[in-house]
């Protein structure tokens, strides 16, 4: 089965203020269709780094990028912009959720750019699927004031399935959580792999991790399979 993502020999140096740092150094990382995969690491180890070049947010400096068994480590900037929006969905520790907004429309926004026109009634349709998907639809009401933490979490997510991509690249989403509310974003987020998602979560939280398909540590500028903690 080909891939959904492989990388292969993928560095990446951050050059701004200071000394240049080499952050990624021959890096190789496959992920299937419907495979959850969590990577660990230390601040500054560049997890974030590597999820915004998985993302198209940014390039490599050398390597090879395989989307779907397509080369797309040298694409341009427009091509980025809409694979990314056909194929990837984000989701962040902030939540980037609009105040004066319910939680349906929050997850409507994600439809406005990049989906082409659709009918009101599909459009309701795929909304509401989304919630249901991460157990909210009956919050779909709801503005973000009245909802918790881990609802407004799950808005978002939802807001990144509505457009059914390929791929949901998850960044520190429960970092801001406590740890009951965190584990039902995590299994929601789970839950995307039922039908073909591949999903990749980047976090501190190893017990978090330890719930995905795959377990890696970033360190040194490469993927290593990270342990499982011995109970004690």
């Amino acid at each position: 089965m080909t891939p959904l993502i492989q990388l292969t020999g993928i560095s990446k140096t951050l050059r701004g203020q200071g000394k240049p740092r080499s952050v990624l150094t021959g890096l190789d990382l496959t992920v299937h269709s419907g495979e959850s995969v969590a990577i660990l690491g230390r601040s500054g180890s560049g997890k974030s780094t590597l999820l915004s070049l998985i993302g198209l947010f940014d390039r490599p400096d050398s390597g090879q990028y395989l989307f779907c068994g397509n080369d797309i480590s040298r694409i341009g900037e427009r091509r980025s912009a809409r694979l990314r929006s056909d194929e990837f969905g984000f989701v962040f520790q902030r939540f980037f959720l609009l105040k004066h907004l319910t939680a349906a429309q929050n997850v409507a926004m994600a439809l406005v750019n990049g989906q082409g026109w659709l009918p009101r009634r599909k459009r309701r349709a795929r909304i509401m699927a989304a919630l249901d998907q991460v157990g909210i639809a009956h919050l779909a009401k709801h503005k973000p004031a009245r909802l918790s933490g881990g609802e407004q979490q799950r808005v978002a997510i939802a807001r990144a399935l509505v457009r059914e991509p390929r791929v949901l690249l998850a960044d520190e989403p429960t970092g801001a959580l406590d740890t009951e509310t965190g584990n039902l974003v995590v299994d929601a987020l789970q839950a995307t792999t039922a039908r073909g998602c591949g999903l990749i979560l980047v976090t501190h939280d190893h017990d978090h991790a330890a719930r995905m398909g795959s377990m890696l540590r970033l360190a040194e500028g490469a993927l290593h399979r990270a342990e499982a903690r011995v109970p004690a």
